[in-house]
């Protein structure tokens, strides 16, 4: 009798095989994707990222702005308290002064003047001791006087004081604002690059390389003349920090932001500067033609000028850009030009 053998299944081996060759498939579909990133997705992520980093450059010049008022009302409300104490000093002395002259007074007049003069066996000496208390009547209301004067005083500087001190508060909740604002768009977009794959934050670097110029001194900047002696040594001043990282709120000399940069320089010429890019829109003399533009001029980009740089001939400006970059050269028109201002 014939012995019939069960064949094994092909449908095992067919799946496994199947199974096999998806598996490679969807590998071969990944390694491709990731050797090839999707230039839209990259572009999106960089238009996120940059409107981000323009975000909190904006936060941070209105930090930069409330750190500034912070220090002067500093300043400033020290100045009241020391005048404060000063004239409470003032007044007390003033008082003690008074409370001498009434003591006096009370010894010498409390009796009444025609008793004195009816007891007195010396008209003449009372008639001395009456000048005398009207002299010390005098003197009394002028110390009175000049008493209520001083506490006046007192109390408009105190009053002045306490608004000072109200003030100073506001703007230190106004600096710890802006400097949590600008955090949270930094951390936004250090989010969005953590998205993305190593090949593709390599892309977004080599785009941003291609829109700017080298952090080099070997750029060709042409001849163009400096606006002035002073222009042309800020300029020089700004060339030495090359390469330095932006660092918001930074102004040197191991980082800077966009106008921290720029005062510095500035500084470094004898020149002092509003800290802010919004302070720098109105130092001096604005320049609406870019063709007239001398090296050193301070350049004020977008509309609310929250960005500033120095203008460095050849169509190049100087500028410590965005986190993330260092101090280097860029071409004029990669930003919205607003004007130039010559210091």
């Amino acid at each position: 009798m014939a012995s019939h053998r069960r064949p094994k299944p092909a449908t095992r081996t067919r799946v496994t095989v199947l199974t096999a060759t998806a598996a490679a498939a969807v590998a071969l579909s990944a390694q491709a994707a990731n050797a090839a990133p999707a230039k839209s997705s990259v572009s999106e992520a960089k238009a996120k990222v940059d409107a981000l980093y323009t975000q909190a450059e904006q936060a941070t010049e209105k930090y930069d702005a409330a750190n500034e008022e912070l220090h002067t009302l500093q300043k400033e409300a020290s100045s009241l308290q020391d005048q404060v104490a000063r004239q409470q000093q003032h007044l007390n002395q003033l008082r003690d002064g008074l409370g001498a002259i009434a003591a006096s007074q009370y010894r010498n007049g409390g009796i009444d003047p025609t008793i004195q003069l009816f007891l007195s066996g010396n008209p003449d000496t009372y008639l001395q001791q009456a000048s005398t208390l009207d002299q010390l009547s005098s003197l009394q209301a002028g110390a009175l006087e000049q008493l209520q004067d001083a506490k006046r005083s007192l109390d408009q500087s105190r009053a002045e004081a306490t608004s000072k001190l109200a003030e100073l508060q506001s703007t230190r909740t106004e600096l710890a604002k802006r400097k949590n604002q600008a955090k949270e768009k930094l951390g936004q977009a250090q989010q969005v690059l953590n998205s993305l794959t190593a090949q593709q934050r390599a892309e977004m670097q080599r785009q941003d390389a291609v829109a700017a110029s080298r952090a080099s001194s070997r750029v060709s900047l042409g001849d163009a003349k400096a606006a002035s002696a002073r222009a042309a040594a800020a300029f020089a001043a700004a060339q030495n920090e090359l390469g330095k990282p932006y660092v918001y709120g930074a102004n040197g000399p191991g980082s800077f932001d966009c106008s921290g940069l720029t005062s510095y320089a500035y500084a470094q010429a004898g020149v002092s500067i509003p800290r802010t890019s919004e302070g720098q829109a109105n130092a001096g003399t604005r320049i609406y033609s870019q063709s007239q533009l001398g090296v050193g001029d301070l350049v004020i980009f977008y509309g609310d000028y929250h960005h500033v740089g120095l203008y460095a001939g050849n169509g190049l400006v100087l500028h410590a850009p965005k986190p993330g970059a260092v101090v280097r050269y860029e071409s004029i028109g990669n930003m919205p030009f607003q004007f130039g201002v010559r210091i």
